[in-house]
């Protein structure tokens, strides 16, 4: 049977994450971010993927990563989730590098080692509500010009290189290259920025021949992780809550005393204990390379995505009329709860996918 507990590599992970992010991540430095046409901190970024080497946790010790594990790399997503951290950590050293990772070619290995190292930034070109299992299309190739467009594609404008999937197979496409506009859209979360990327007989370097397995590869790890990411803030949301709680005072008592707010805190006390199961077993079985992977990324998706849009609503409401304004950041975890939500596929379509991948389908 798996060890969910955490191991003591893992806490001393965590603690070092958290100690960076709370010193450079604070709530006013990502308001202030949001507010900016620059969401991303690329000065962060620097730190956490060069200096601390986490950008490379997935990729083997031969190429330049740390040859850590999902378990590692979903510890870190809880600390992103807990912060609202904008940086590209589940687009490009999470998605974009488990599906290069698939493709076990030269040029892919070539372009992992970027990664790894942090030089570069990877976005697999898809939008990003696609999940594991959808079929997707938008772009075609001829002699390795690339032409299509795709909107809602995450953290494109912050990518030095876009993974385009085509029925071809898959290619690498650097962002600065002739035939390559991108877009940016408005996103609902602004710590996550959106854009259209369109791509005009762009000239793509060839990773595999075949795209699809690569591409559910990365799609899967990033539902399974993203699990761990909605987890972090869950967490954030119920400690604030009750934080606030116990100091914010009602008819000359701690309006925490009253017991239906108690019923309501532990309501989601239990959902968030629910979900760090969800989130670890989801990990886990990614670690260990199990054959029921997919199986836990959506069980892990079907329950900690409502988990997490339900804590940051409480968050809002039970922080009164303070947690109804812009400069309290509770709204920052409601709209990346939100958001997060439908990404890689929403609650209903990874229970759709429960339900085939057990044999239990709807009559």
């Amino acid at each position: 049977m798996s060890d969910l507990l955490y191991s003591e590599t893992e806490d001393e992970l965590r603690s070092a994450v958290r100690s960076l992010l709370t010193d450079r991540c604070d709530p006013a430095q990502v308001l202030a971010r949001a507010e900016s046409d620059q969401p991303h901190d690329p000065d962060l970024w620097k730190t956490l993927a060069t200096d601390m080497g986490l950008a490379g946790l997935l990729v083997p010790e031969s190429l330049g990563g740390q040859g850590a594990s999902a378990r590692e790399a979903a510890v870190v997503l809880e600390e992103l989730g807990r912060f609202v951290a904008p940086v590209p950590y589940l687009t490009s050293a999470v998605i974009a590098t488990e599906t290069l990772l698939g493709c076990a070619t030269p040029a892919a290995d070539e372009l992992l080692k970027a990664l790894a190292s942090g030089r570069s930034i990877g976005v697999l070109a898809l939008p990003l509500t696609t999940a594991p299992t959808t079929s997707y299309a938008g772009f075609t190739t001829s002699d390795g010009q690339l032409t299509g467009r795709i909107s809602a594609v995450a953290d494109a404008t912050a990518a030095d290189v876009l993974l385009v999937a085509t029925a071809n197979g898959l290619y690498a496409v650097d962002t600065g290259a002739e035939g390559v506009s991108l877009t940016a859209q408005t996103p609902l979360d602004l710590t996550r920025p959106l854009a259209t990327v369109q791509l005009s007989g762009a000239q793509g370097r060839l990773l595999a021949a075949d795209a699809s397995a690569p591409v559910r590869r990365g799609l899967t790890a990033g539902a399974a992780l993203l699990a761990s990411e909605q987890l972090g803030l869950a967490d954030w949301c119920l400690t604030e809550t009750v934080t606030y709680l116990k100091t914010r005072n009602q008819f000359n008592r701690p309006v925490g005393s009253f017991q239906s707010l108690k019923h309501r805190l532990a309501e989601l006390w239990l959902e968030t204990v629910h979900a760090r199961a969800a989130a670890r077993n989801a990990a886990d079985a990614l670690a260990t390379g199990s054959d029921e992977a997919p199986l836990a990324a959506s069980l892990a998706q079907a329950y900690c995505s409502p988990v997490a849009v339900h804590a940051a609503e409480e968050a809002v409401q039970l922080h009164g009329g303070i947690g109804m304004t812009w400069e309290h950041p509770v709204h920052l975890y409601l709209k990346r709860a939100k958001s997060d939500s439908i990404a890689l596929g929403s609650a209903g379509a990874h229970r759709e996918a429960v339900a085939e991948l057990v044999d239990l389908q709807a009559p």
